[in-house]
């Protein structure tokens, strides 16, 4: 049942960068930021009421951490989504396996070369993902778009902190509701600060309606990836969000007519691939 959690987390992800992208000509990314937060708050305090579950938590720290770097990741995301096609944006934040990856041989390089020699399978698969990175970034360079490919791959590198995280609140019986809430008020929470500063977006009419799924996608999409963590194995769980990348480039295709070109496709295919391999190689 993880399985299909994720699957379902993984289009209803896409169906909210759908939203976000078809927004983002009438509103900046810190303001897609605060008013996902906002509906997905509204909506979580709702749901959680009706399922009476408390908002109180024992664990304010560990929510705090969860939300800093899940809001750093998603204002990311919402930047790349902005700015990139939507398979690309959603690709570089996917990386989140591969980064791990890239912490753990880290780790075992800085404690003497008797520790990461063992992990040599593990260095390999990390270097390929990078590899796929660049191929993907290749057209966002000869786009001019390198600053927002960036931001988009450090989105996956804050994400992995966020997945884990997810995974530890769930580990000491926090309900989903209540770990979506707090997360969705500390984006609210972000994006105000954010606007305070940028300023807000004049009216935009009936082009304001796409906040409003994106802000309940979300939040299904939240729920939905945060039951798949807490019940399923996270090597299983965390290979199967890719089949958010397949989603977006096909809304990006039927949605926006985004062409993907053969380099961005191969390095999608290659950052998969060492994800995958990344994922196993840590259960091992």
């Amino acid at each position: 049942m993880a399985a299909a959690w994720m699957l379902l987390a993984g289009l209803l992800f896409t169906l909210m960068g759908v939203c976000a992208k078809a927004a983002s000509a009438h509103f900046s990314a810190s303001e897609l930021v605060m008013y996902r937060g906002l509906v997905s708050a509204i909506f979580m305090f709702g749901l959680a009421k009706h399922h009476g579950v408390g908002l109180h938590t024992r664990y304010l720290g560990m929510h705090a951490w969860r939300s800093a770097v899940g809001v750093a990741s998603l204002g990311a995301w919402m930047y790349a989504i902005v700015h990139l096609p939507l398979a690309t944006a959603t690709t570089l934040n996917y990386m989140s396996s591969v980064w791990v990856g890239a912490f753990v041989v880290g780790s075992a390089m800085w404690q003497g070369s008797r520790y990461w020699q063992g992990h040599l399978p593990r260095l390999l698969a990390v270097v390929i993902g990078f590899v796929g990175a660049i191929l993907v970034l290749r057209p966002t360079f000869e786009a001019n778009q390198a600053f927002a490919g960036f931001v988009g791959l450090m989105s996956g590198f804050v994400a992995a902190f966020a997945y884990l995280q997810v995974k530890a609140l769930a580990a000491v019986g926090e309900p989903d509701d209540r770990t979506v809430f707090w997360f969705s008020m500390s984006t609210v929470a972000a994006g105000l600060i954010a606007v305070a500063i940028h300023g807000l977006s004049p009216w935009a009419g009936w082009h304001t309606l796409w906040l409003l799924p994106m802000g309940l996608l979300a939040s299904l999409g939240q729920l939905c990836m945060t039951r798949a963590y807490s019940q399923g194995a996270t090597l299983l769980v965390a290979n199967l969000q890719y089949s958010g990348i397949i989603y977006a480039a096909l809304f990006g295709w039927l949605w926006f007519d985004e062409t993907i070109p053969w380099l961005a496709w191969t390095g999608m295919a290659v950052i998969v691939a060492s994800g995958v391999a990344s994922s196993l190689l840590s259960r091992r």
